[in-house]
């Protein structure tokens, strides 16, 4: 089985001989063997651990991301950050955290920016709707002459 771990600026790991793979998501840890029937998760901010053909254990931390199963042979883990050590102590429970905060920091900056934006259509709405408001209903809203308060000579008679 080959287990590819992918950011979107590099390949963090390139695995060709896998045995097996354990990674966790939302319900918790899983394992995943050669033969897996397919299927696609999202992963929590996690250490992503797997065994090559030589029996030796290696590990990833990742923050976050879409992991998928493909005809039992292939593992690919999508994920915007990940650390890759061999040895799990290395990895260490700093990397961990440090990739929570700052997944919790993108979440914050995320809503502070949906939050702005609503601020601004809501400022938006309020300019506008006093001015339907004031309207008769189904008359076309004026403009040129009528609009600034000038009326023509002829009384708008259009003579």
């Amino acid at each position: 089985m080959k287990l590819v771990i992918a950011t979107p600026m590099e390949i963090v790991v390139e695995a060709p001989e896998v045995r097996y793979v354990r990674a966790e998501d939302a319900t918790g840890a899983f394992g995943i063997l050669p033969g897996h029937a397919d299927f696609i998760t999202t992963l929590e901010v996690s250490v992503i651990s797997w065994r090559n053909g030589q029996d030796e254990e290696h590990h990833a931390a990742v923050q976050g991301g879409t992991l998928v199963v493909r005809d039992g042979s292939l593992v690919e883990v999508a994920t915007r950050q990940a650390v890759r050590e061999d040895a799990l102590g290395e990895l260490g429970p700093a990397i961990l955290q440090r990739l929570r905060e700052e997944r919790l920091s993108e979440e914050s900056s995320r809503s502070s920016a949906n939050r702005l934006h609503l601020a601004v259509v809501r400022e938006l709405m309020r300019y506008v709707r006093p001015a339907q408001q004031g309207m008769p209903q189904g008359a076309p809203p004026t403009v040129g002459a009528a609009a600034s308060g000038q009326v023509p000579r002829d009384g708008g008679q259009g003579r």
